[in-house]
């Protein structure tokens, strides 16, 4: 997969942590850093100094700039030369290092930006590796309620008007948090990992039917809201008329493919004194405990059958 990422949004989503400032190019915000996921590309995304093997961002610590002073006048030349010679996008000076003036030089003839950090290089390499990661991984936006249940991730789903955002409520009022509501994005961060986030412009909102839009954060406190969670469950909420014939044993357990993800999936039908935030904690530690290799059905069968088998004995 190919993919493109400006300068000015590498800067603000990891000013933060990265401590960045600008050593040169800082007229060029736009300037575009390719991010292409190929394994037969000829690039890395990100790595120290590498002038045979150049990444598309080239971190630079006290070892490379002391391997550049130990180069003659013109193998150093070349060695600059190769920097920016265009396969990398972007230089980073690690430990708010200073830029020799000929690499600032070559910095301003090619217009490839140069910025520093605060942080050691690994370091630096560590966060643009995992802010990468998530820029390119596969995505999908889901209807829903997306919460955090007993440390689960767990997607609240049905038709509208089915009482998502209620239910949502009720959970919140017994201790469990808000994560997105109606359009939570999946990001697909490895072969069995989804991880759930919610669009800047919905975040800390809730809508509910007759109360409008509320702020959870100012009504229940920051414990309420959390940023993301793996997807671990979805609970489809469905009416009790519309609900196919069950089976009373093993209930409605079954798995929903996402991008190409199984993730268990359990139906539950809303009725007329149902208790669905009870219903919804206990298909949760039910889950937790599947997960852990205990299964309450099959339990029950096998004691069903050493009763029989003491019966006929």
């Amino acid at each position: 997969m190919s993919t493109s990422l400006t300068l000015d949004i590498l800067f603000r989503s990891l000013d933060e942590k990265l401590g960045f400032a600008w050593v040169s190019g800082n007229h060029d915000k736009e300037h575009t850093i390719n991010t292409t996921n190929d394994e037969k590309a000829e690039t890395s995304l990100v790595g120290n100094l590498n002038l045979i093997h150049p990444h598309r961002i080239q971190v630079l610590g006290s070892r490379e700039l002391e391997y550049l002073d130990s180069l003659r006048k013109n193998s150093r030349k070349d060695a600059i030369g190769q920097l920016f010679s265009g396969q990398s996008d972007l230089i980073i000076m690690a430990k708010q290092l200073s830029a020799p003036d000929d690499l600032l030089q070559a910095a301003t003839t090619t217009g490839i930006p140069v910025l520093s950090s605060v942080l050691q290089s690994q370091e630096v390499i560590q966060n643009l590796q995992y802010y990468l990661s998530n820029h390119l991984a596969e995505k999908i936006t889901l209807h829903g309620v997306f919460m955090e249940v007993m440390g689960t991730g767990v997607l609240i789903t049905g038709p509208s008007s089915i009482g998502k955002s209620e239910l949502a409520l009720e959970l919140l009022t017994r201790g469990h948090r808000l994560i997105a509501d109606d359009a939570p994005e999946f990001s697909r961060l490895a072969p069995d990992i989804l991880n759930g986030t919610c669009p800047e412009m919905l975040r800390d909102f809730l809508e509910v039917r007759g109360l409008g839009i509320l702020n959870v954060r100012a009504m229940y406190g920051a414990s309420s809201i959390k940023q993301n969670r793996n997807l671990r469950l979805i609970i489809v909420l469905q009416e009790m008329e519309d609900a196919i014939k069950m089976d009373r044993l093993h209930g409605s357990r079954r798995n929903r493919r996402i991008l190409g993800v199984d993730i268990p999936e359990i139906t539950l039908p809303v009725g007329p004194g149902r208790n669905l935030a009870v219903l919804l904690e206990t298909a949760v530690r039910n889950h937790i405990l599947n997960a852990k290799g205990y299964d309450a059905s099959q339990a029950f069968i096998e004691r069903q059958k050493r009763r029989l088998e003491k019966v006929h004995q």
